[in-house]
């Protein structure tokens, strides 16, 4: 009787370290599928990864020639001895953040540094690239009081208005630009399509179209 109660409790026993065992196999093939599907998710999230980076990269360069070229040229089109615009992609704190700056002949400038004449002209360019860039589109119209305010000279404020109905017309963009008068009459009705004068008499403004 005994040797019975002794060999049913170490087949009992058996049965345990078999289950155990069984539950140990089944542990250890979750555990390898866990891994191939977290290998797989690796290898998808560095594919994805990459991607953005290119992508970024390409936004990158696109943002360049939009901004700086754009810029650059306004500042050629009206300045004798212009400045380029320069962007620079720079990581700081984990995210890309974009330097802006002047260079001339390879010396960096900073924009303050030059002057407010060429701030004025890149000022306007980088709205006009900013609205070239959307997509979709705003209305195709600026409005704008006094952009080159710091523009000095008759001769650069001329080249100014030149530079501005050139943008206009390759664009089709609208431009609403409230100026003072830095340039002869004659000059800024050749570079625009309408001009309206105001003057103001006992009070009472009055607007008349050249």
């Amino acid at each position: 009787m005994k040797k019975d109660i002794r060999g049913s409790n170490f087949r009992a026993k058996i049965e345990q370290l078999k289950g155990k065992r069984d539950q140990v196999i089944k542990s250890i093939k979750d555990s390898k599928e866990r891994m191939l599907e977290a290998k797989k998710y690796n290898r998808k999230l560095e594919r994805a990864r990459e991607i953005i980076k290119q992508v970024g990269l390409k936004t990158q360069d696109q943002l360049s020639y939009n901004i700086s070229e754009i810029t650059t040229m306004a500042l050629s089109a009206v300045m004798i001895d212009p400045y380029d615009l320069e962007l620079a992609f720079v990581e700081r704190r984990n995210k890309t953040e974009c330097d802006i700056f002047f260079s001339r002949r390879g010396a960096e400038i900073e924009p303050f540094d030059g002057g407010g004449g060429p701030l004025d002209i890149a000022a306007f360019a980088l709205r006009v690239a900013s609205w070239s860039m959307q997509n979709p589109r705003s209305q195709n119209t600026l409005i704008l009081d006094e952009p080159f305010k710091h523009l000095k000279g008759e001769a650069a404020n001329k080249r100014m208005l030149e530079m501005v109905s050139e943008v206009s017309k390759k664009l089709g963009l609208q431009v609403i630009m409230v100026s003072d008068e830095r340039v002869s009459r004659e000059a800024t009705i050749e570079a625009t399509d309408m001009l309206f004068t105001t003057s103001i008499k006992k009070g009472v403004t009055k607007v008349n179209r050249e």
